[in-house]
């Protein structure tokens, strides 16, 4: 296997407010976009001819990858004009391709061993995983190690064998992306005329990043693997304890208190007595100022918390201002993601506050669990805000 395609063209409507200003695959995890996870996974299992397919706000992924080099790789791209679905966007890659190739999202979080059994593979291969909550995945149907059918989200899963969207084609599998939608669509119809699928088993990192909060679990997996490194000035009196990682020109103020693993961005001023507990990513030029507290978070660059915050389990986007004693609580709830046009989802979930691009929050506000603030929304102060606040809102 010498050859992978990338879909990276979605917009990843159910994971607004972040999605307003990137495509998925751009979205910033630990430090860095998702799909330079994918292509680091490529680069080290050998494969070096990658294809990404673009659509939505593609000019960021052009000039995030380029021509591969920067990952090792070499980079050609293909755009699809209309976002309807997987087997369209592998579509636009015909006549590129080499006899077999491996197809694989751009919004997975992956690692190198993850994919490793399948590049041996030359006939019709999928990744398939364990999953405890097979229900929200495409779960896949296994015979003597050959698929039977993938039934996408299924009330009452038949396994807990789910699709990972990691496929092994070859080139006949665009005599079917003419006429289906999605790739488990692709796969159902060669099972149907007789083709057969190997199912390819892996207990390795992979996580799907479908809806805010899994940007959480995503940050917190990557940070197990952080080396400690402190660039900074760390003054008298701070505690650190575990992997921290400190970027170049970083404050940490006297008395704060880090508990690893935590990543902290170029620029940042923190404290003096704050406390940033584990599985944090700090941005660049963030300012956490005094009295104030950082859980299980992921918080953009160009934020600053005024005195006195407490946050858990929350992700908060680039360039908000947020006013003293924010408080995102956390806890398990009933989150809604609104659809657009096509009504909304409610997931039972343990999260905090989701606050998009450019929010400017007032002072004592409190953001209840699983509420979502949508981008350039302004929150006046002693409010508190729940539910599924849209863009460009006013709350006074």
């Amino acid at each position: 296997m010498k050859q992978a395609v990338i879909l990276a063209a979605g917009e990843g409507y159910r994971l607004k407010p972040f999605t307003l200003n990137r495509p998925k695959a751009m979205l910033n995890v630990a430090g860095k976009p998702v799909i330079s996870y994918v292509l680091e996974a490529l680069a080290d299992n050998g494969i070096r001819d990658i294809i990404i397919v673009v659509g939505y706000r593609k000019e960021q992924i052009f000039d995030y990858v380029g021509d591969g080099r920067a990952f090792g790789v070499e980079v050609r791209y293909r755009i699809q004009s209309n976002l309807i679905g997987g087997a369209n966007a592998l579509a636009q890659v015909k006549g590129m391709t080499d006899r077999e190739f491996l197809v694989l999202s751009g919004n997975q979080l992956i690692t190198a061993a993850t994919i490793a059994p399948l590049i041996a593979q030359t006939a019709t291969a999928l990744l398939i995983k364990r999953e405890k909550d097979p229900s929200r995945y495409g779960v896949v149907s296994v015979k003597d190690g050959t698929v039977l059918d993938i039934e996408e989200k299924p009330p009452y899963p038949k396994s807990n064998l789910i699709n990972a969207g990691v496929y092994v084609f070859n080139d006949n599998v665009f005599t079917y992306t003419e006429t289906e939608l999605s790739l488990p669509d692709v796969v159902n119809k060669m099972l149907e005329n007789g083709e057969t699928v190997k199912a390819v088993e892996t207990d390795q990192v992979w996580l799907d990043v479908v809806y805010p909060w899994d940007i959480l679990r995503l940050n917190s997996i990557i940070l197990q693997g952080i080396q400690a490194c402190h660039n900074g000035v760390i003054e008298s009196g701070v505690q650190i304890k575990g992997r921290v990682s400190i970027g170049k020109d970083t404050i940490i103020r006297s008395n704060t208190y880090i508990v690893g693993p935590v990543l902290i961005g170029k620029g940042c001023d923190i404290g003096p007595n704050a406390c940033i507990f584990p599985s944090t990513c700090i941005g660049d030029n963030v300012v956490v100022s005094s009295f104030s507290q950082i859980k299980n978070s992921v918080i953009g660059d160009d934020v600053h918390f005024a005195a006195g915050i407490s946050i858990e389990d929350t992700v908060v986007d680039n360039g908000c201002i947020i006013g003293s004693h924010f408080n995102a609580c956390s806890e398990e709830t009933e989150a809604r993601i609104d659809l657009d046009h096509c009504g909304e989802e409610h997931h039972k979930v343990k999260t905090g506050a989701m606050l998009g691009a450019g929010c400017r929050i007032g002072n004592m506000v409190t953001a209840t669990a699983g509420s979502i603030v949508g981008n350039y929304s302004q929150v006046s102060s002693l409010k508190m805000v729940s539910g599924s606040i849209p863009d460009r809102s006013l709350v006074i």
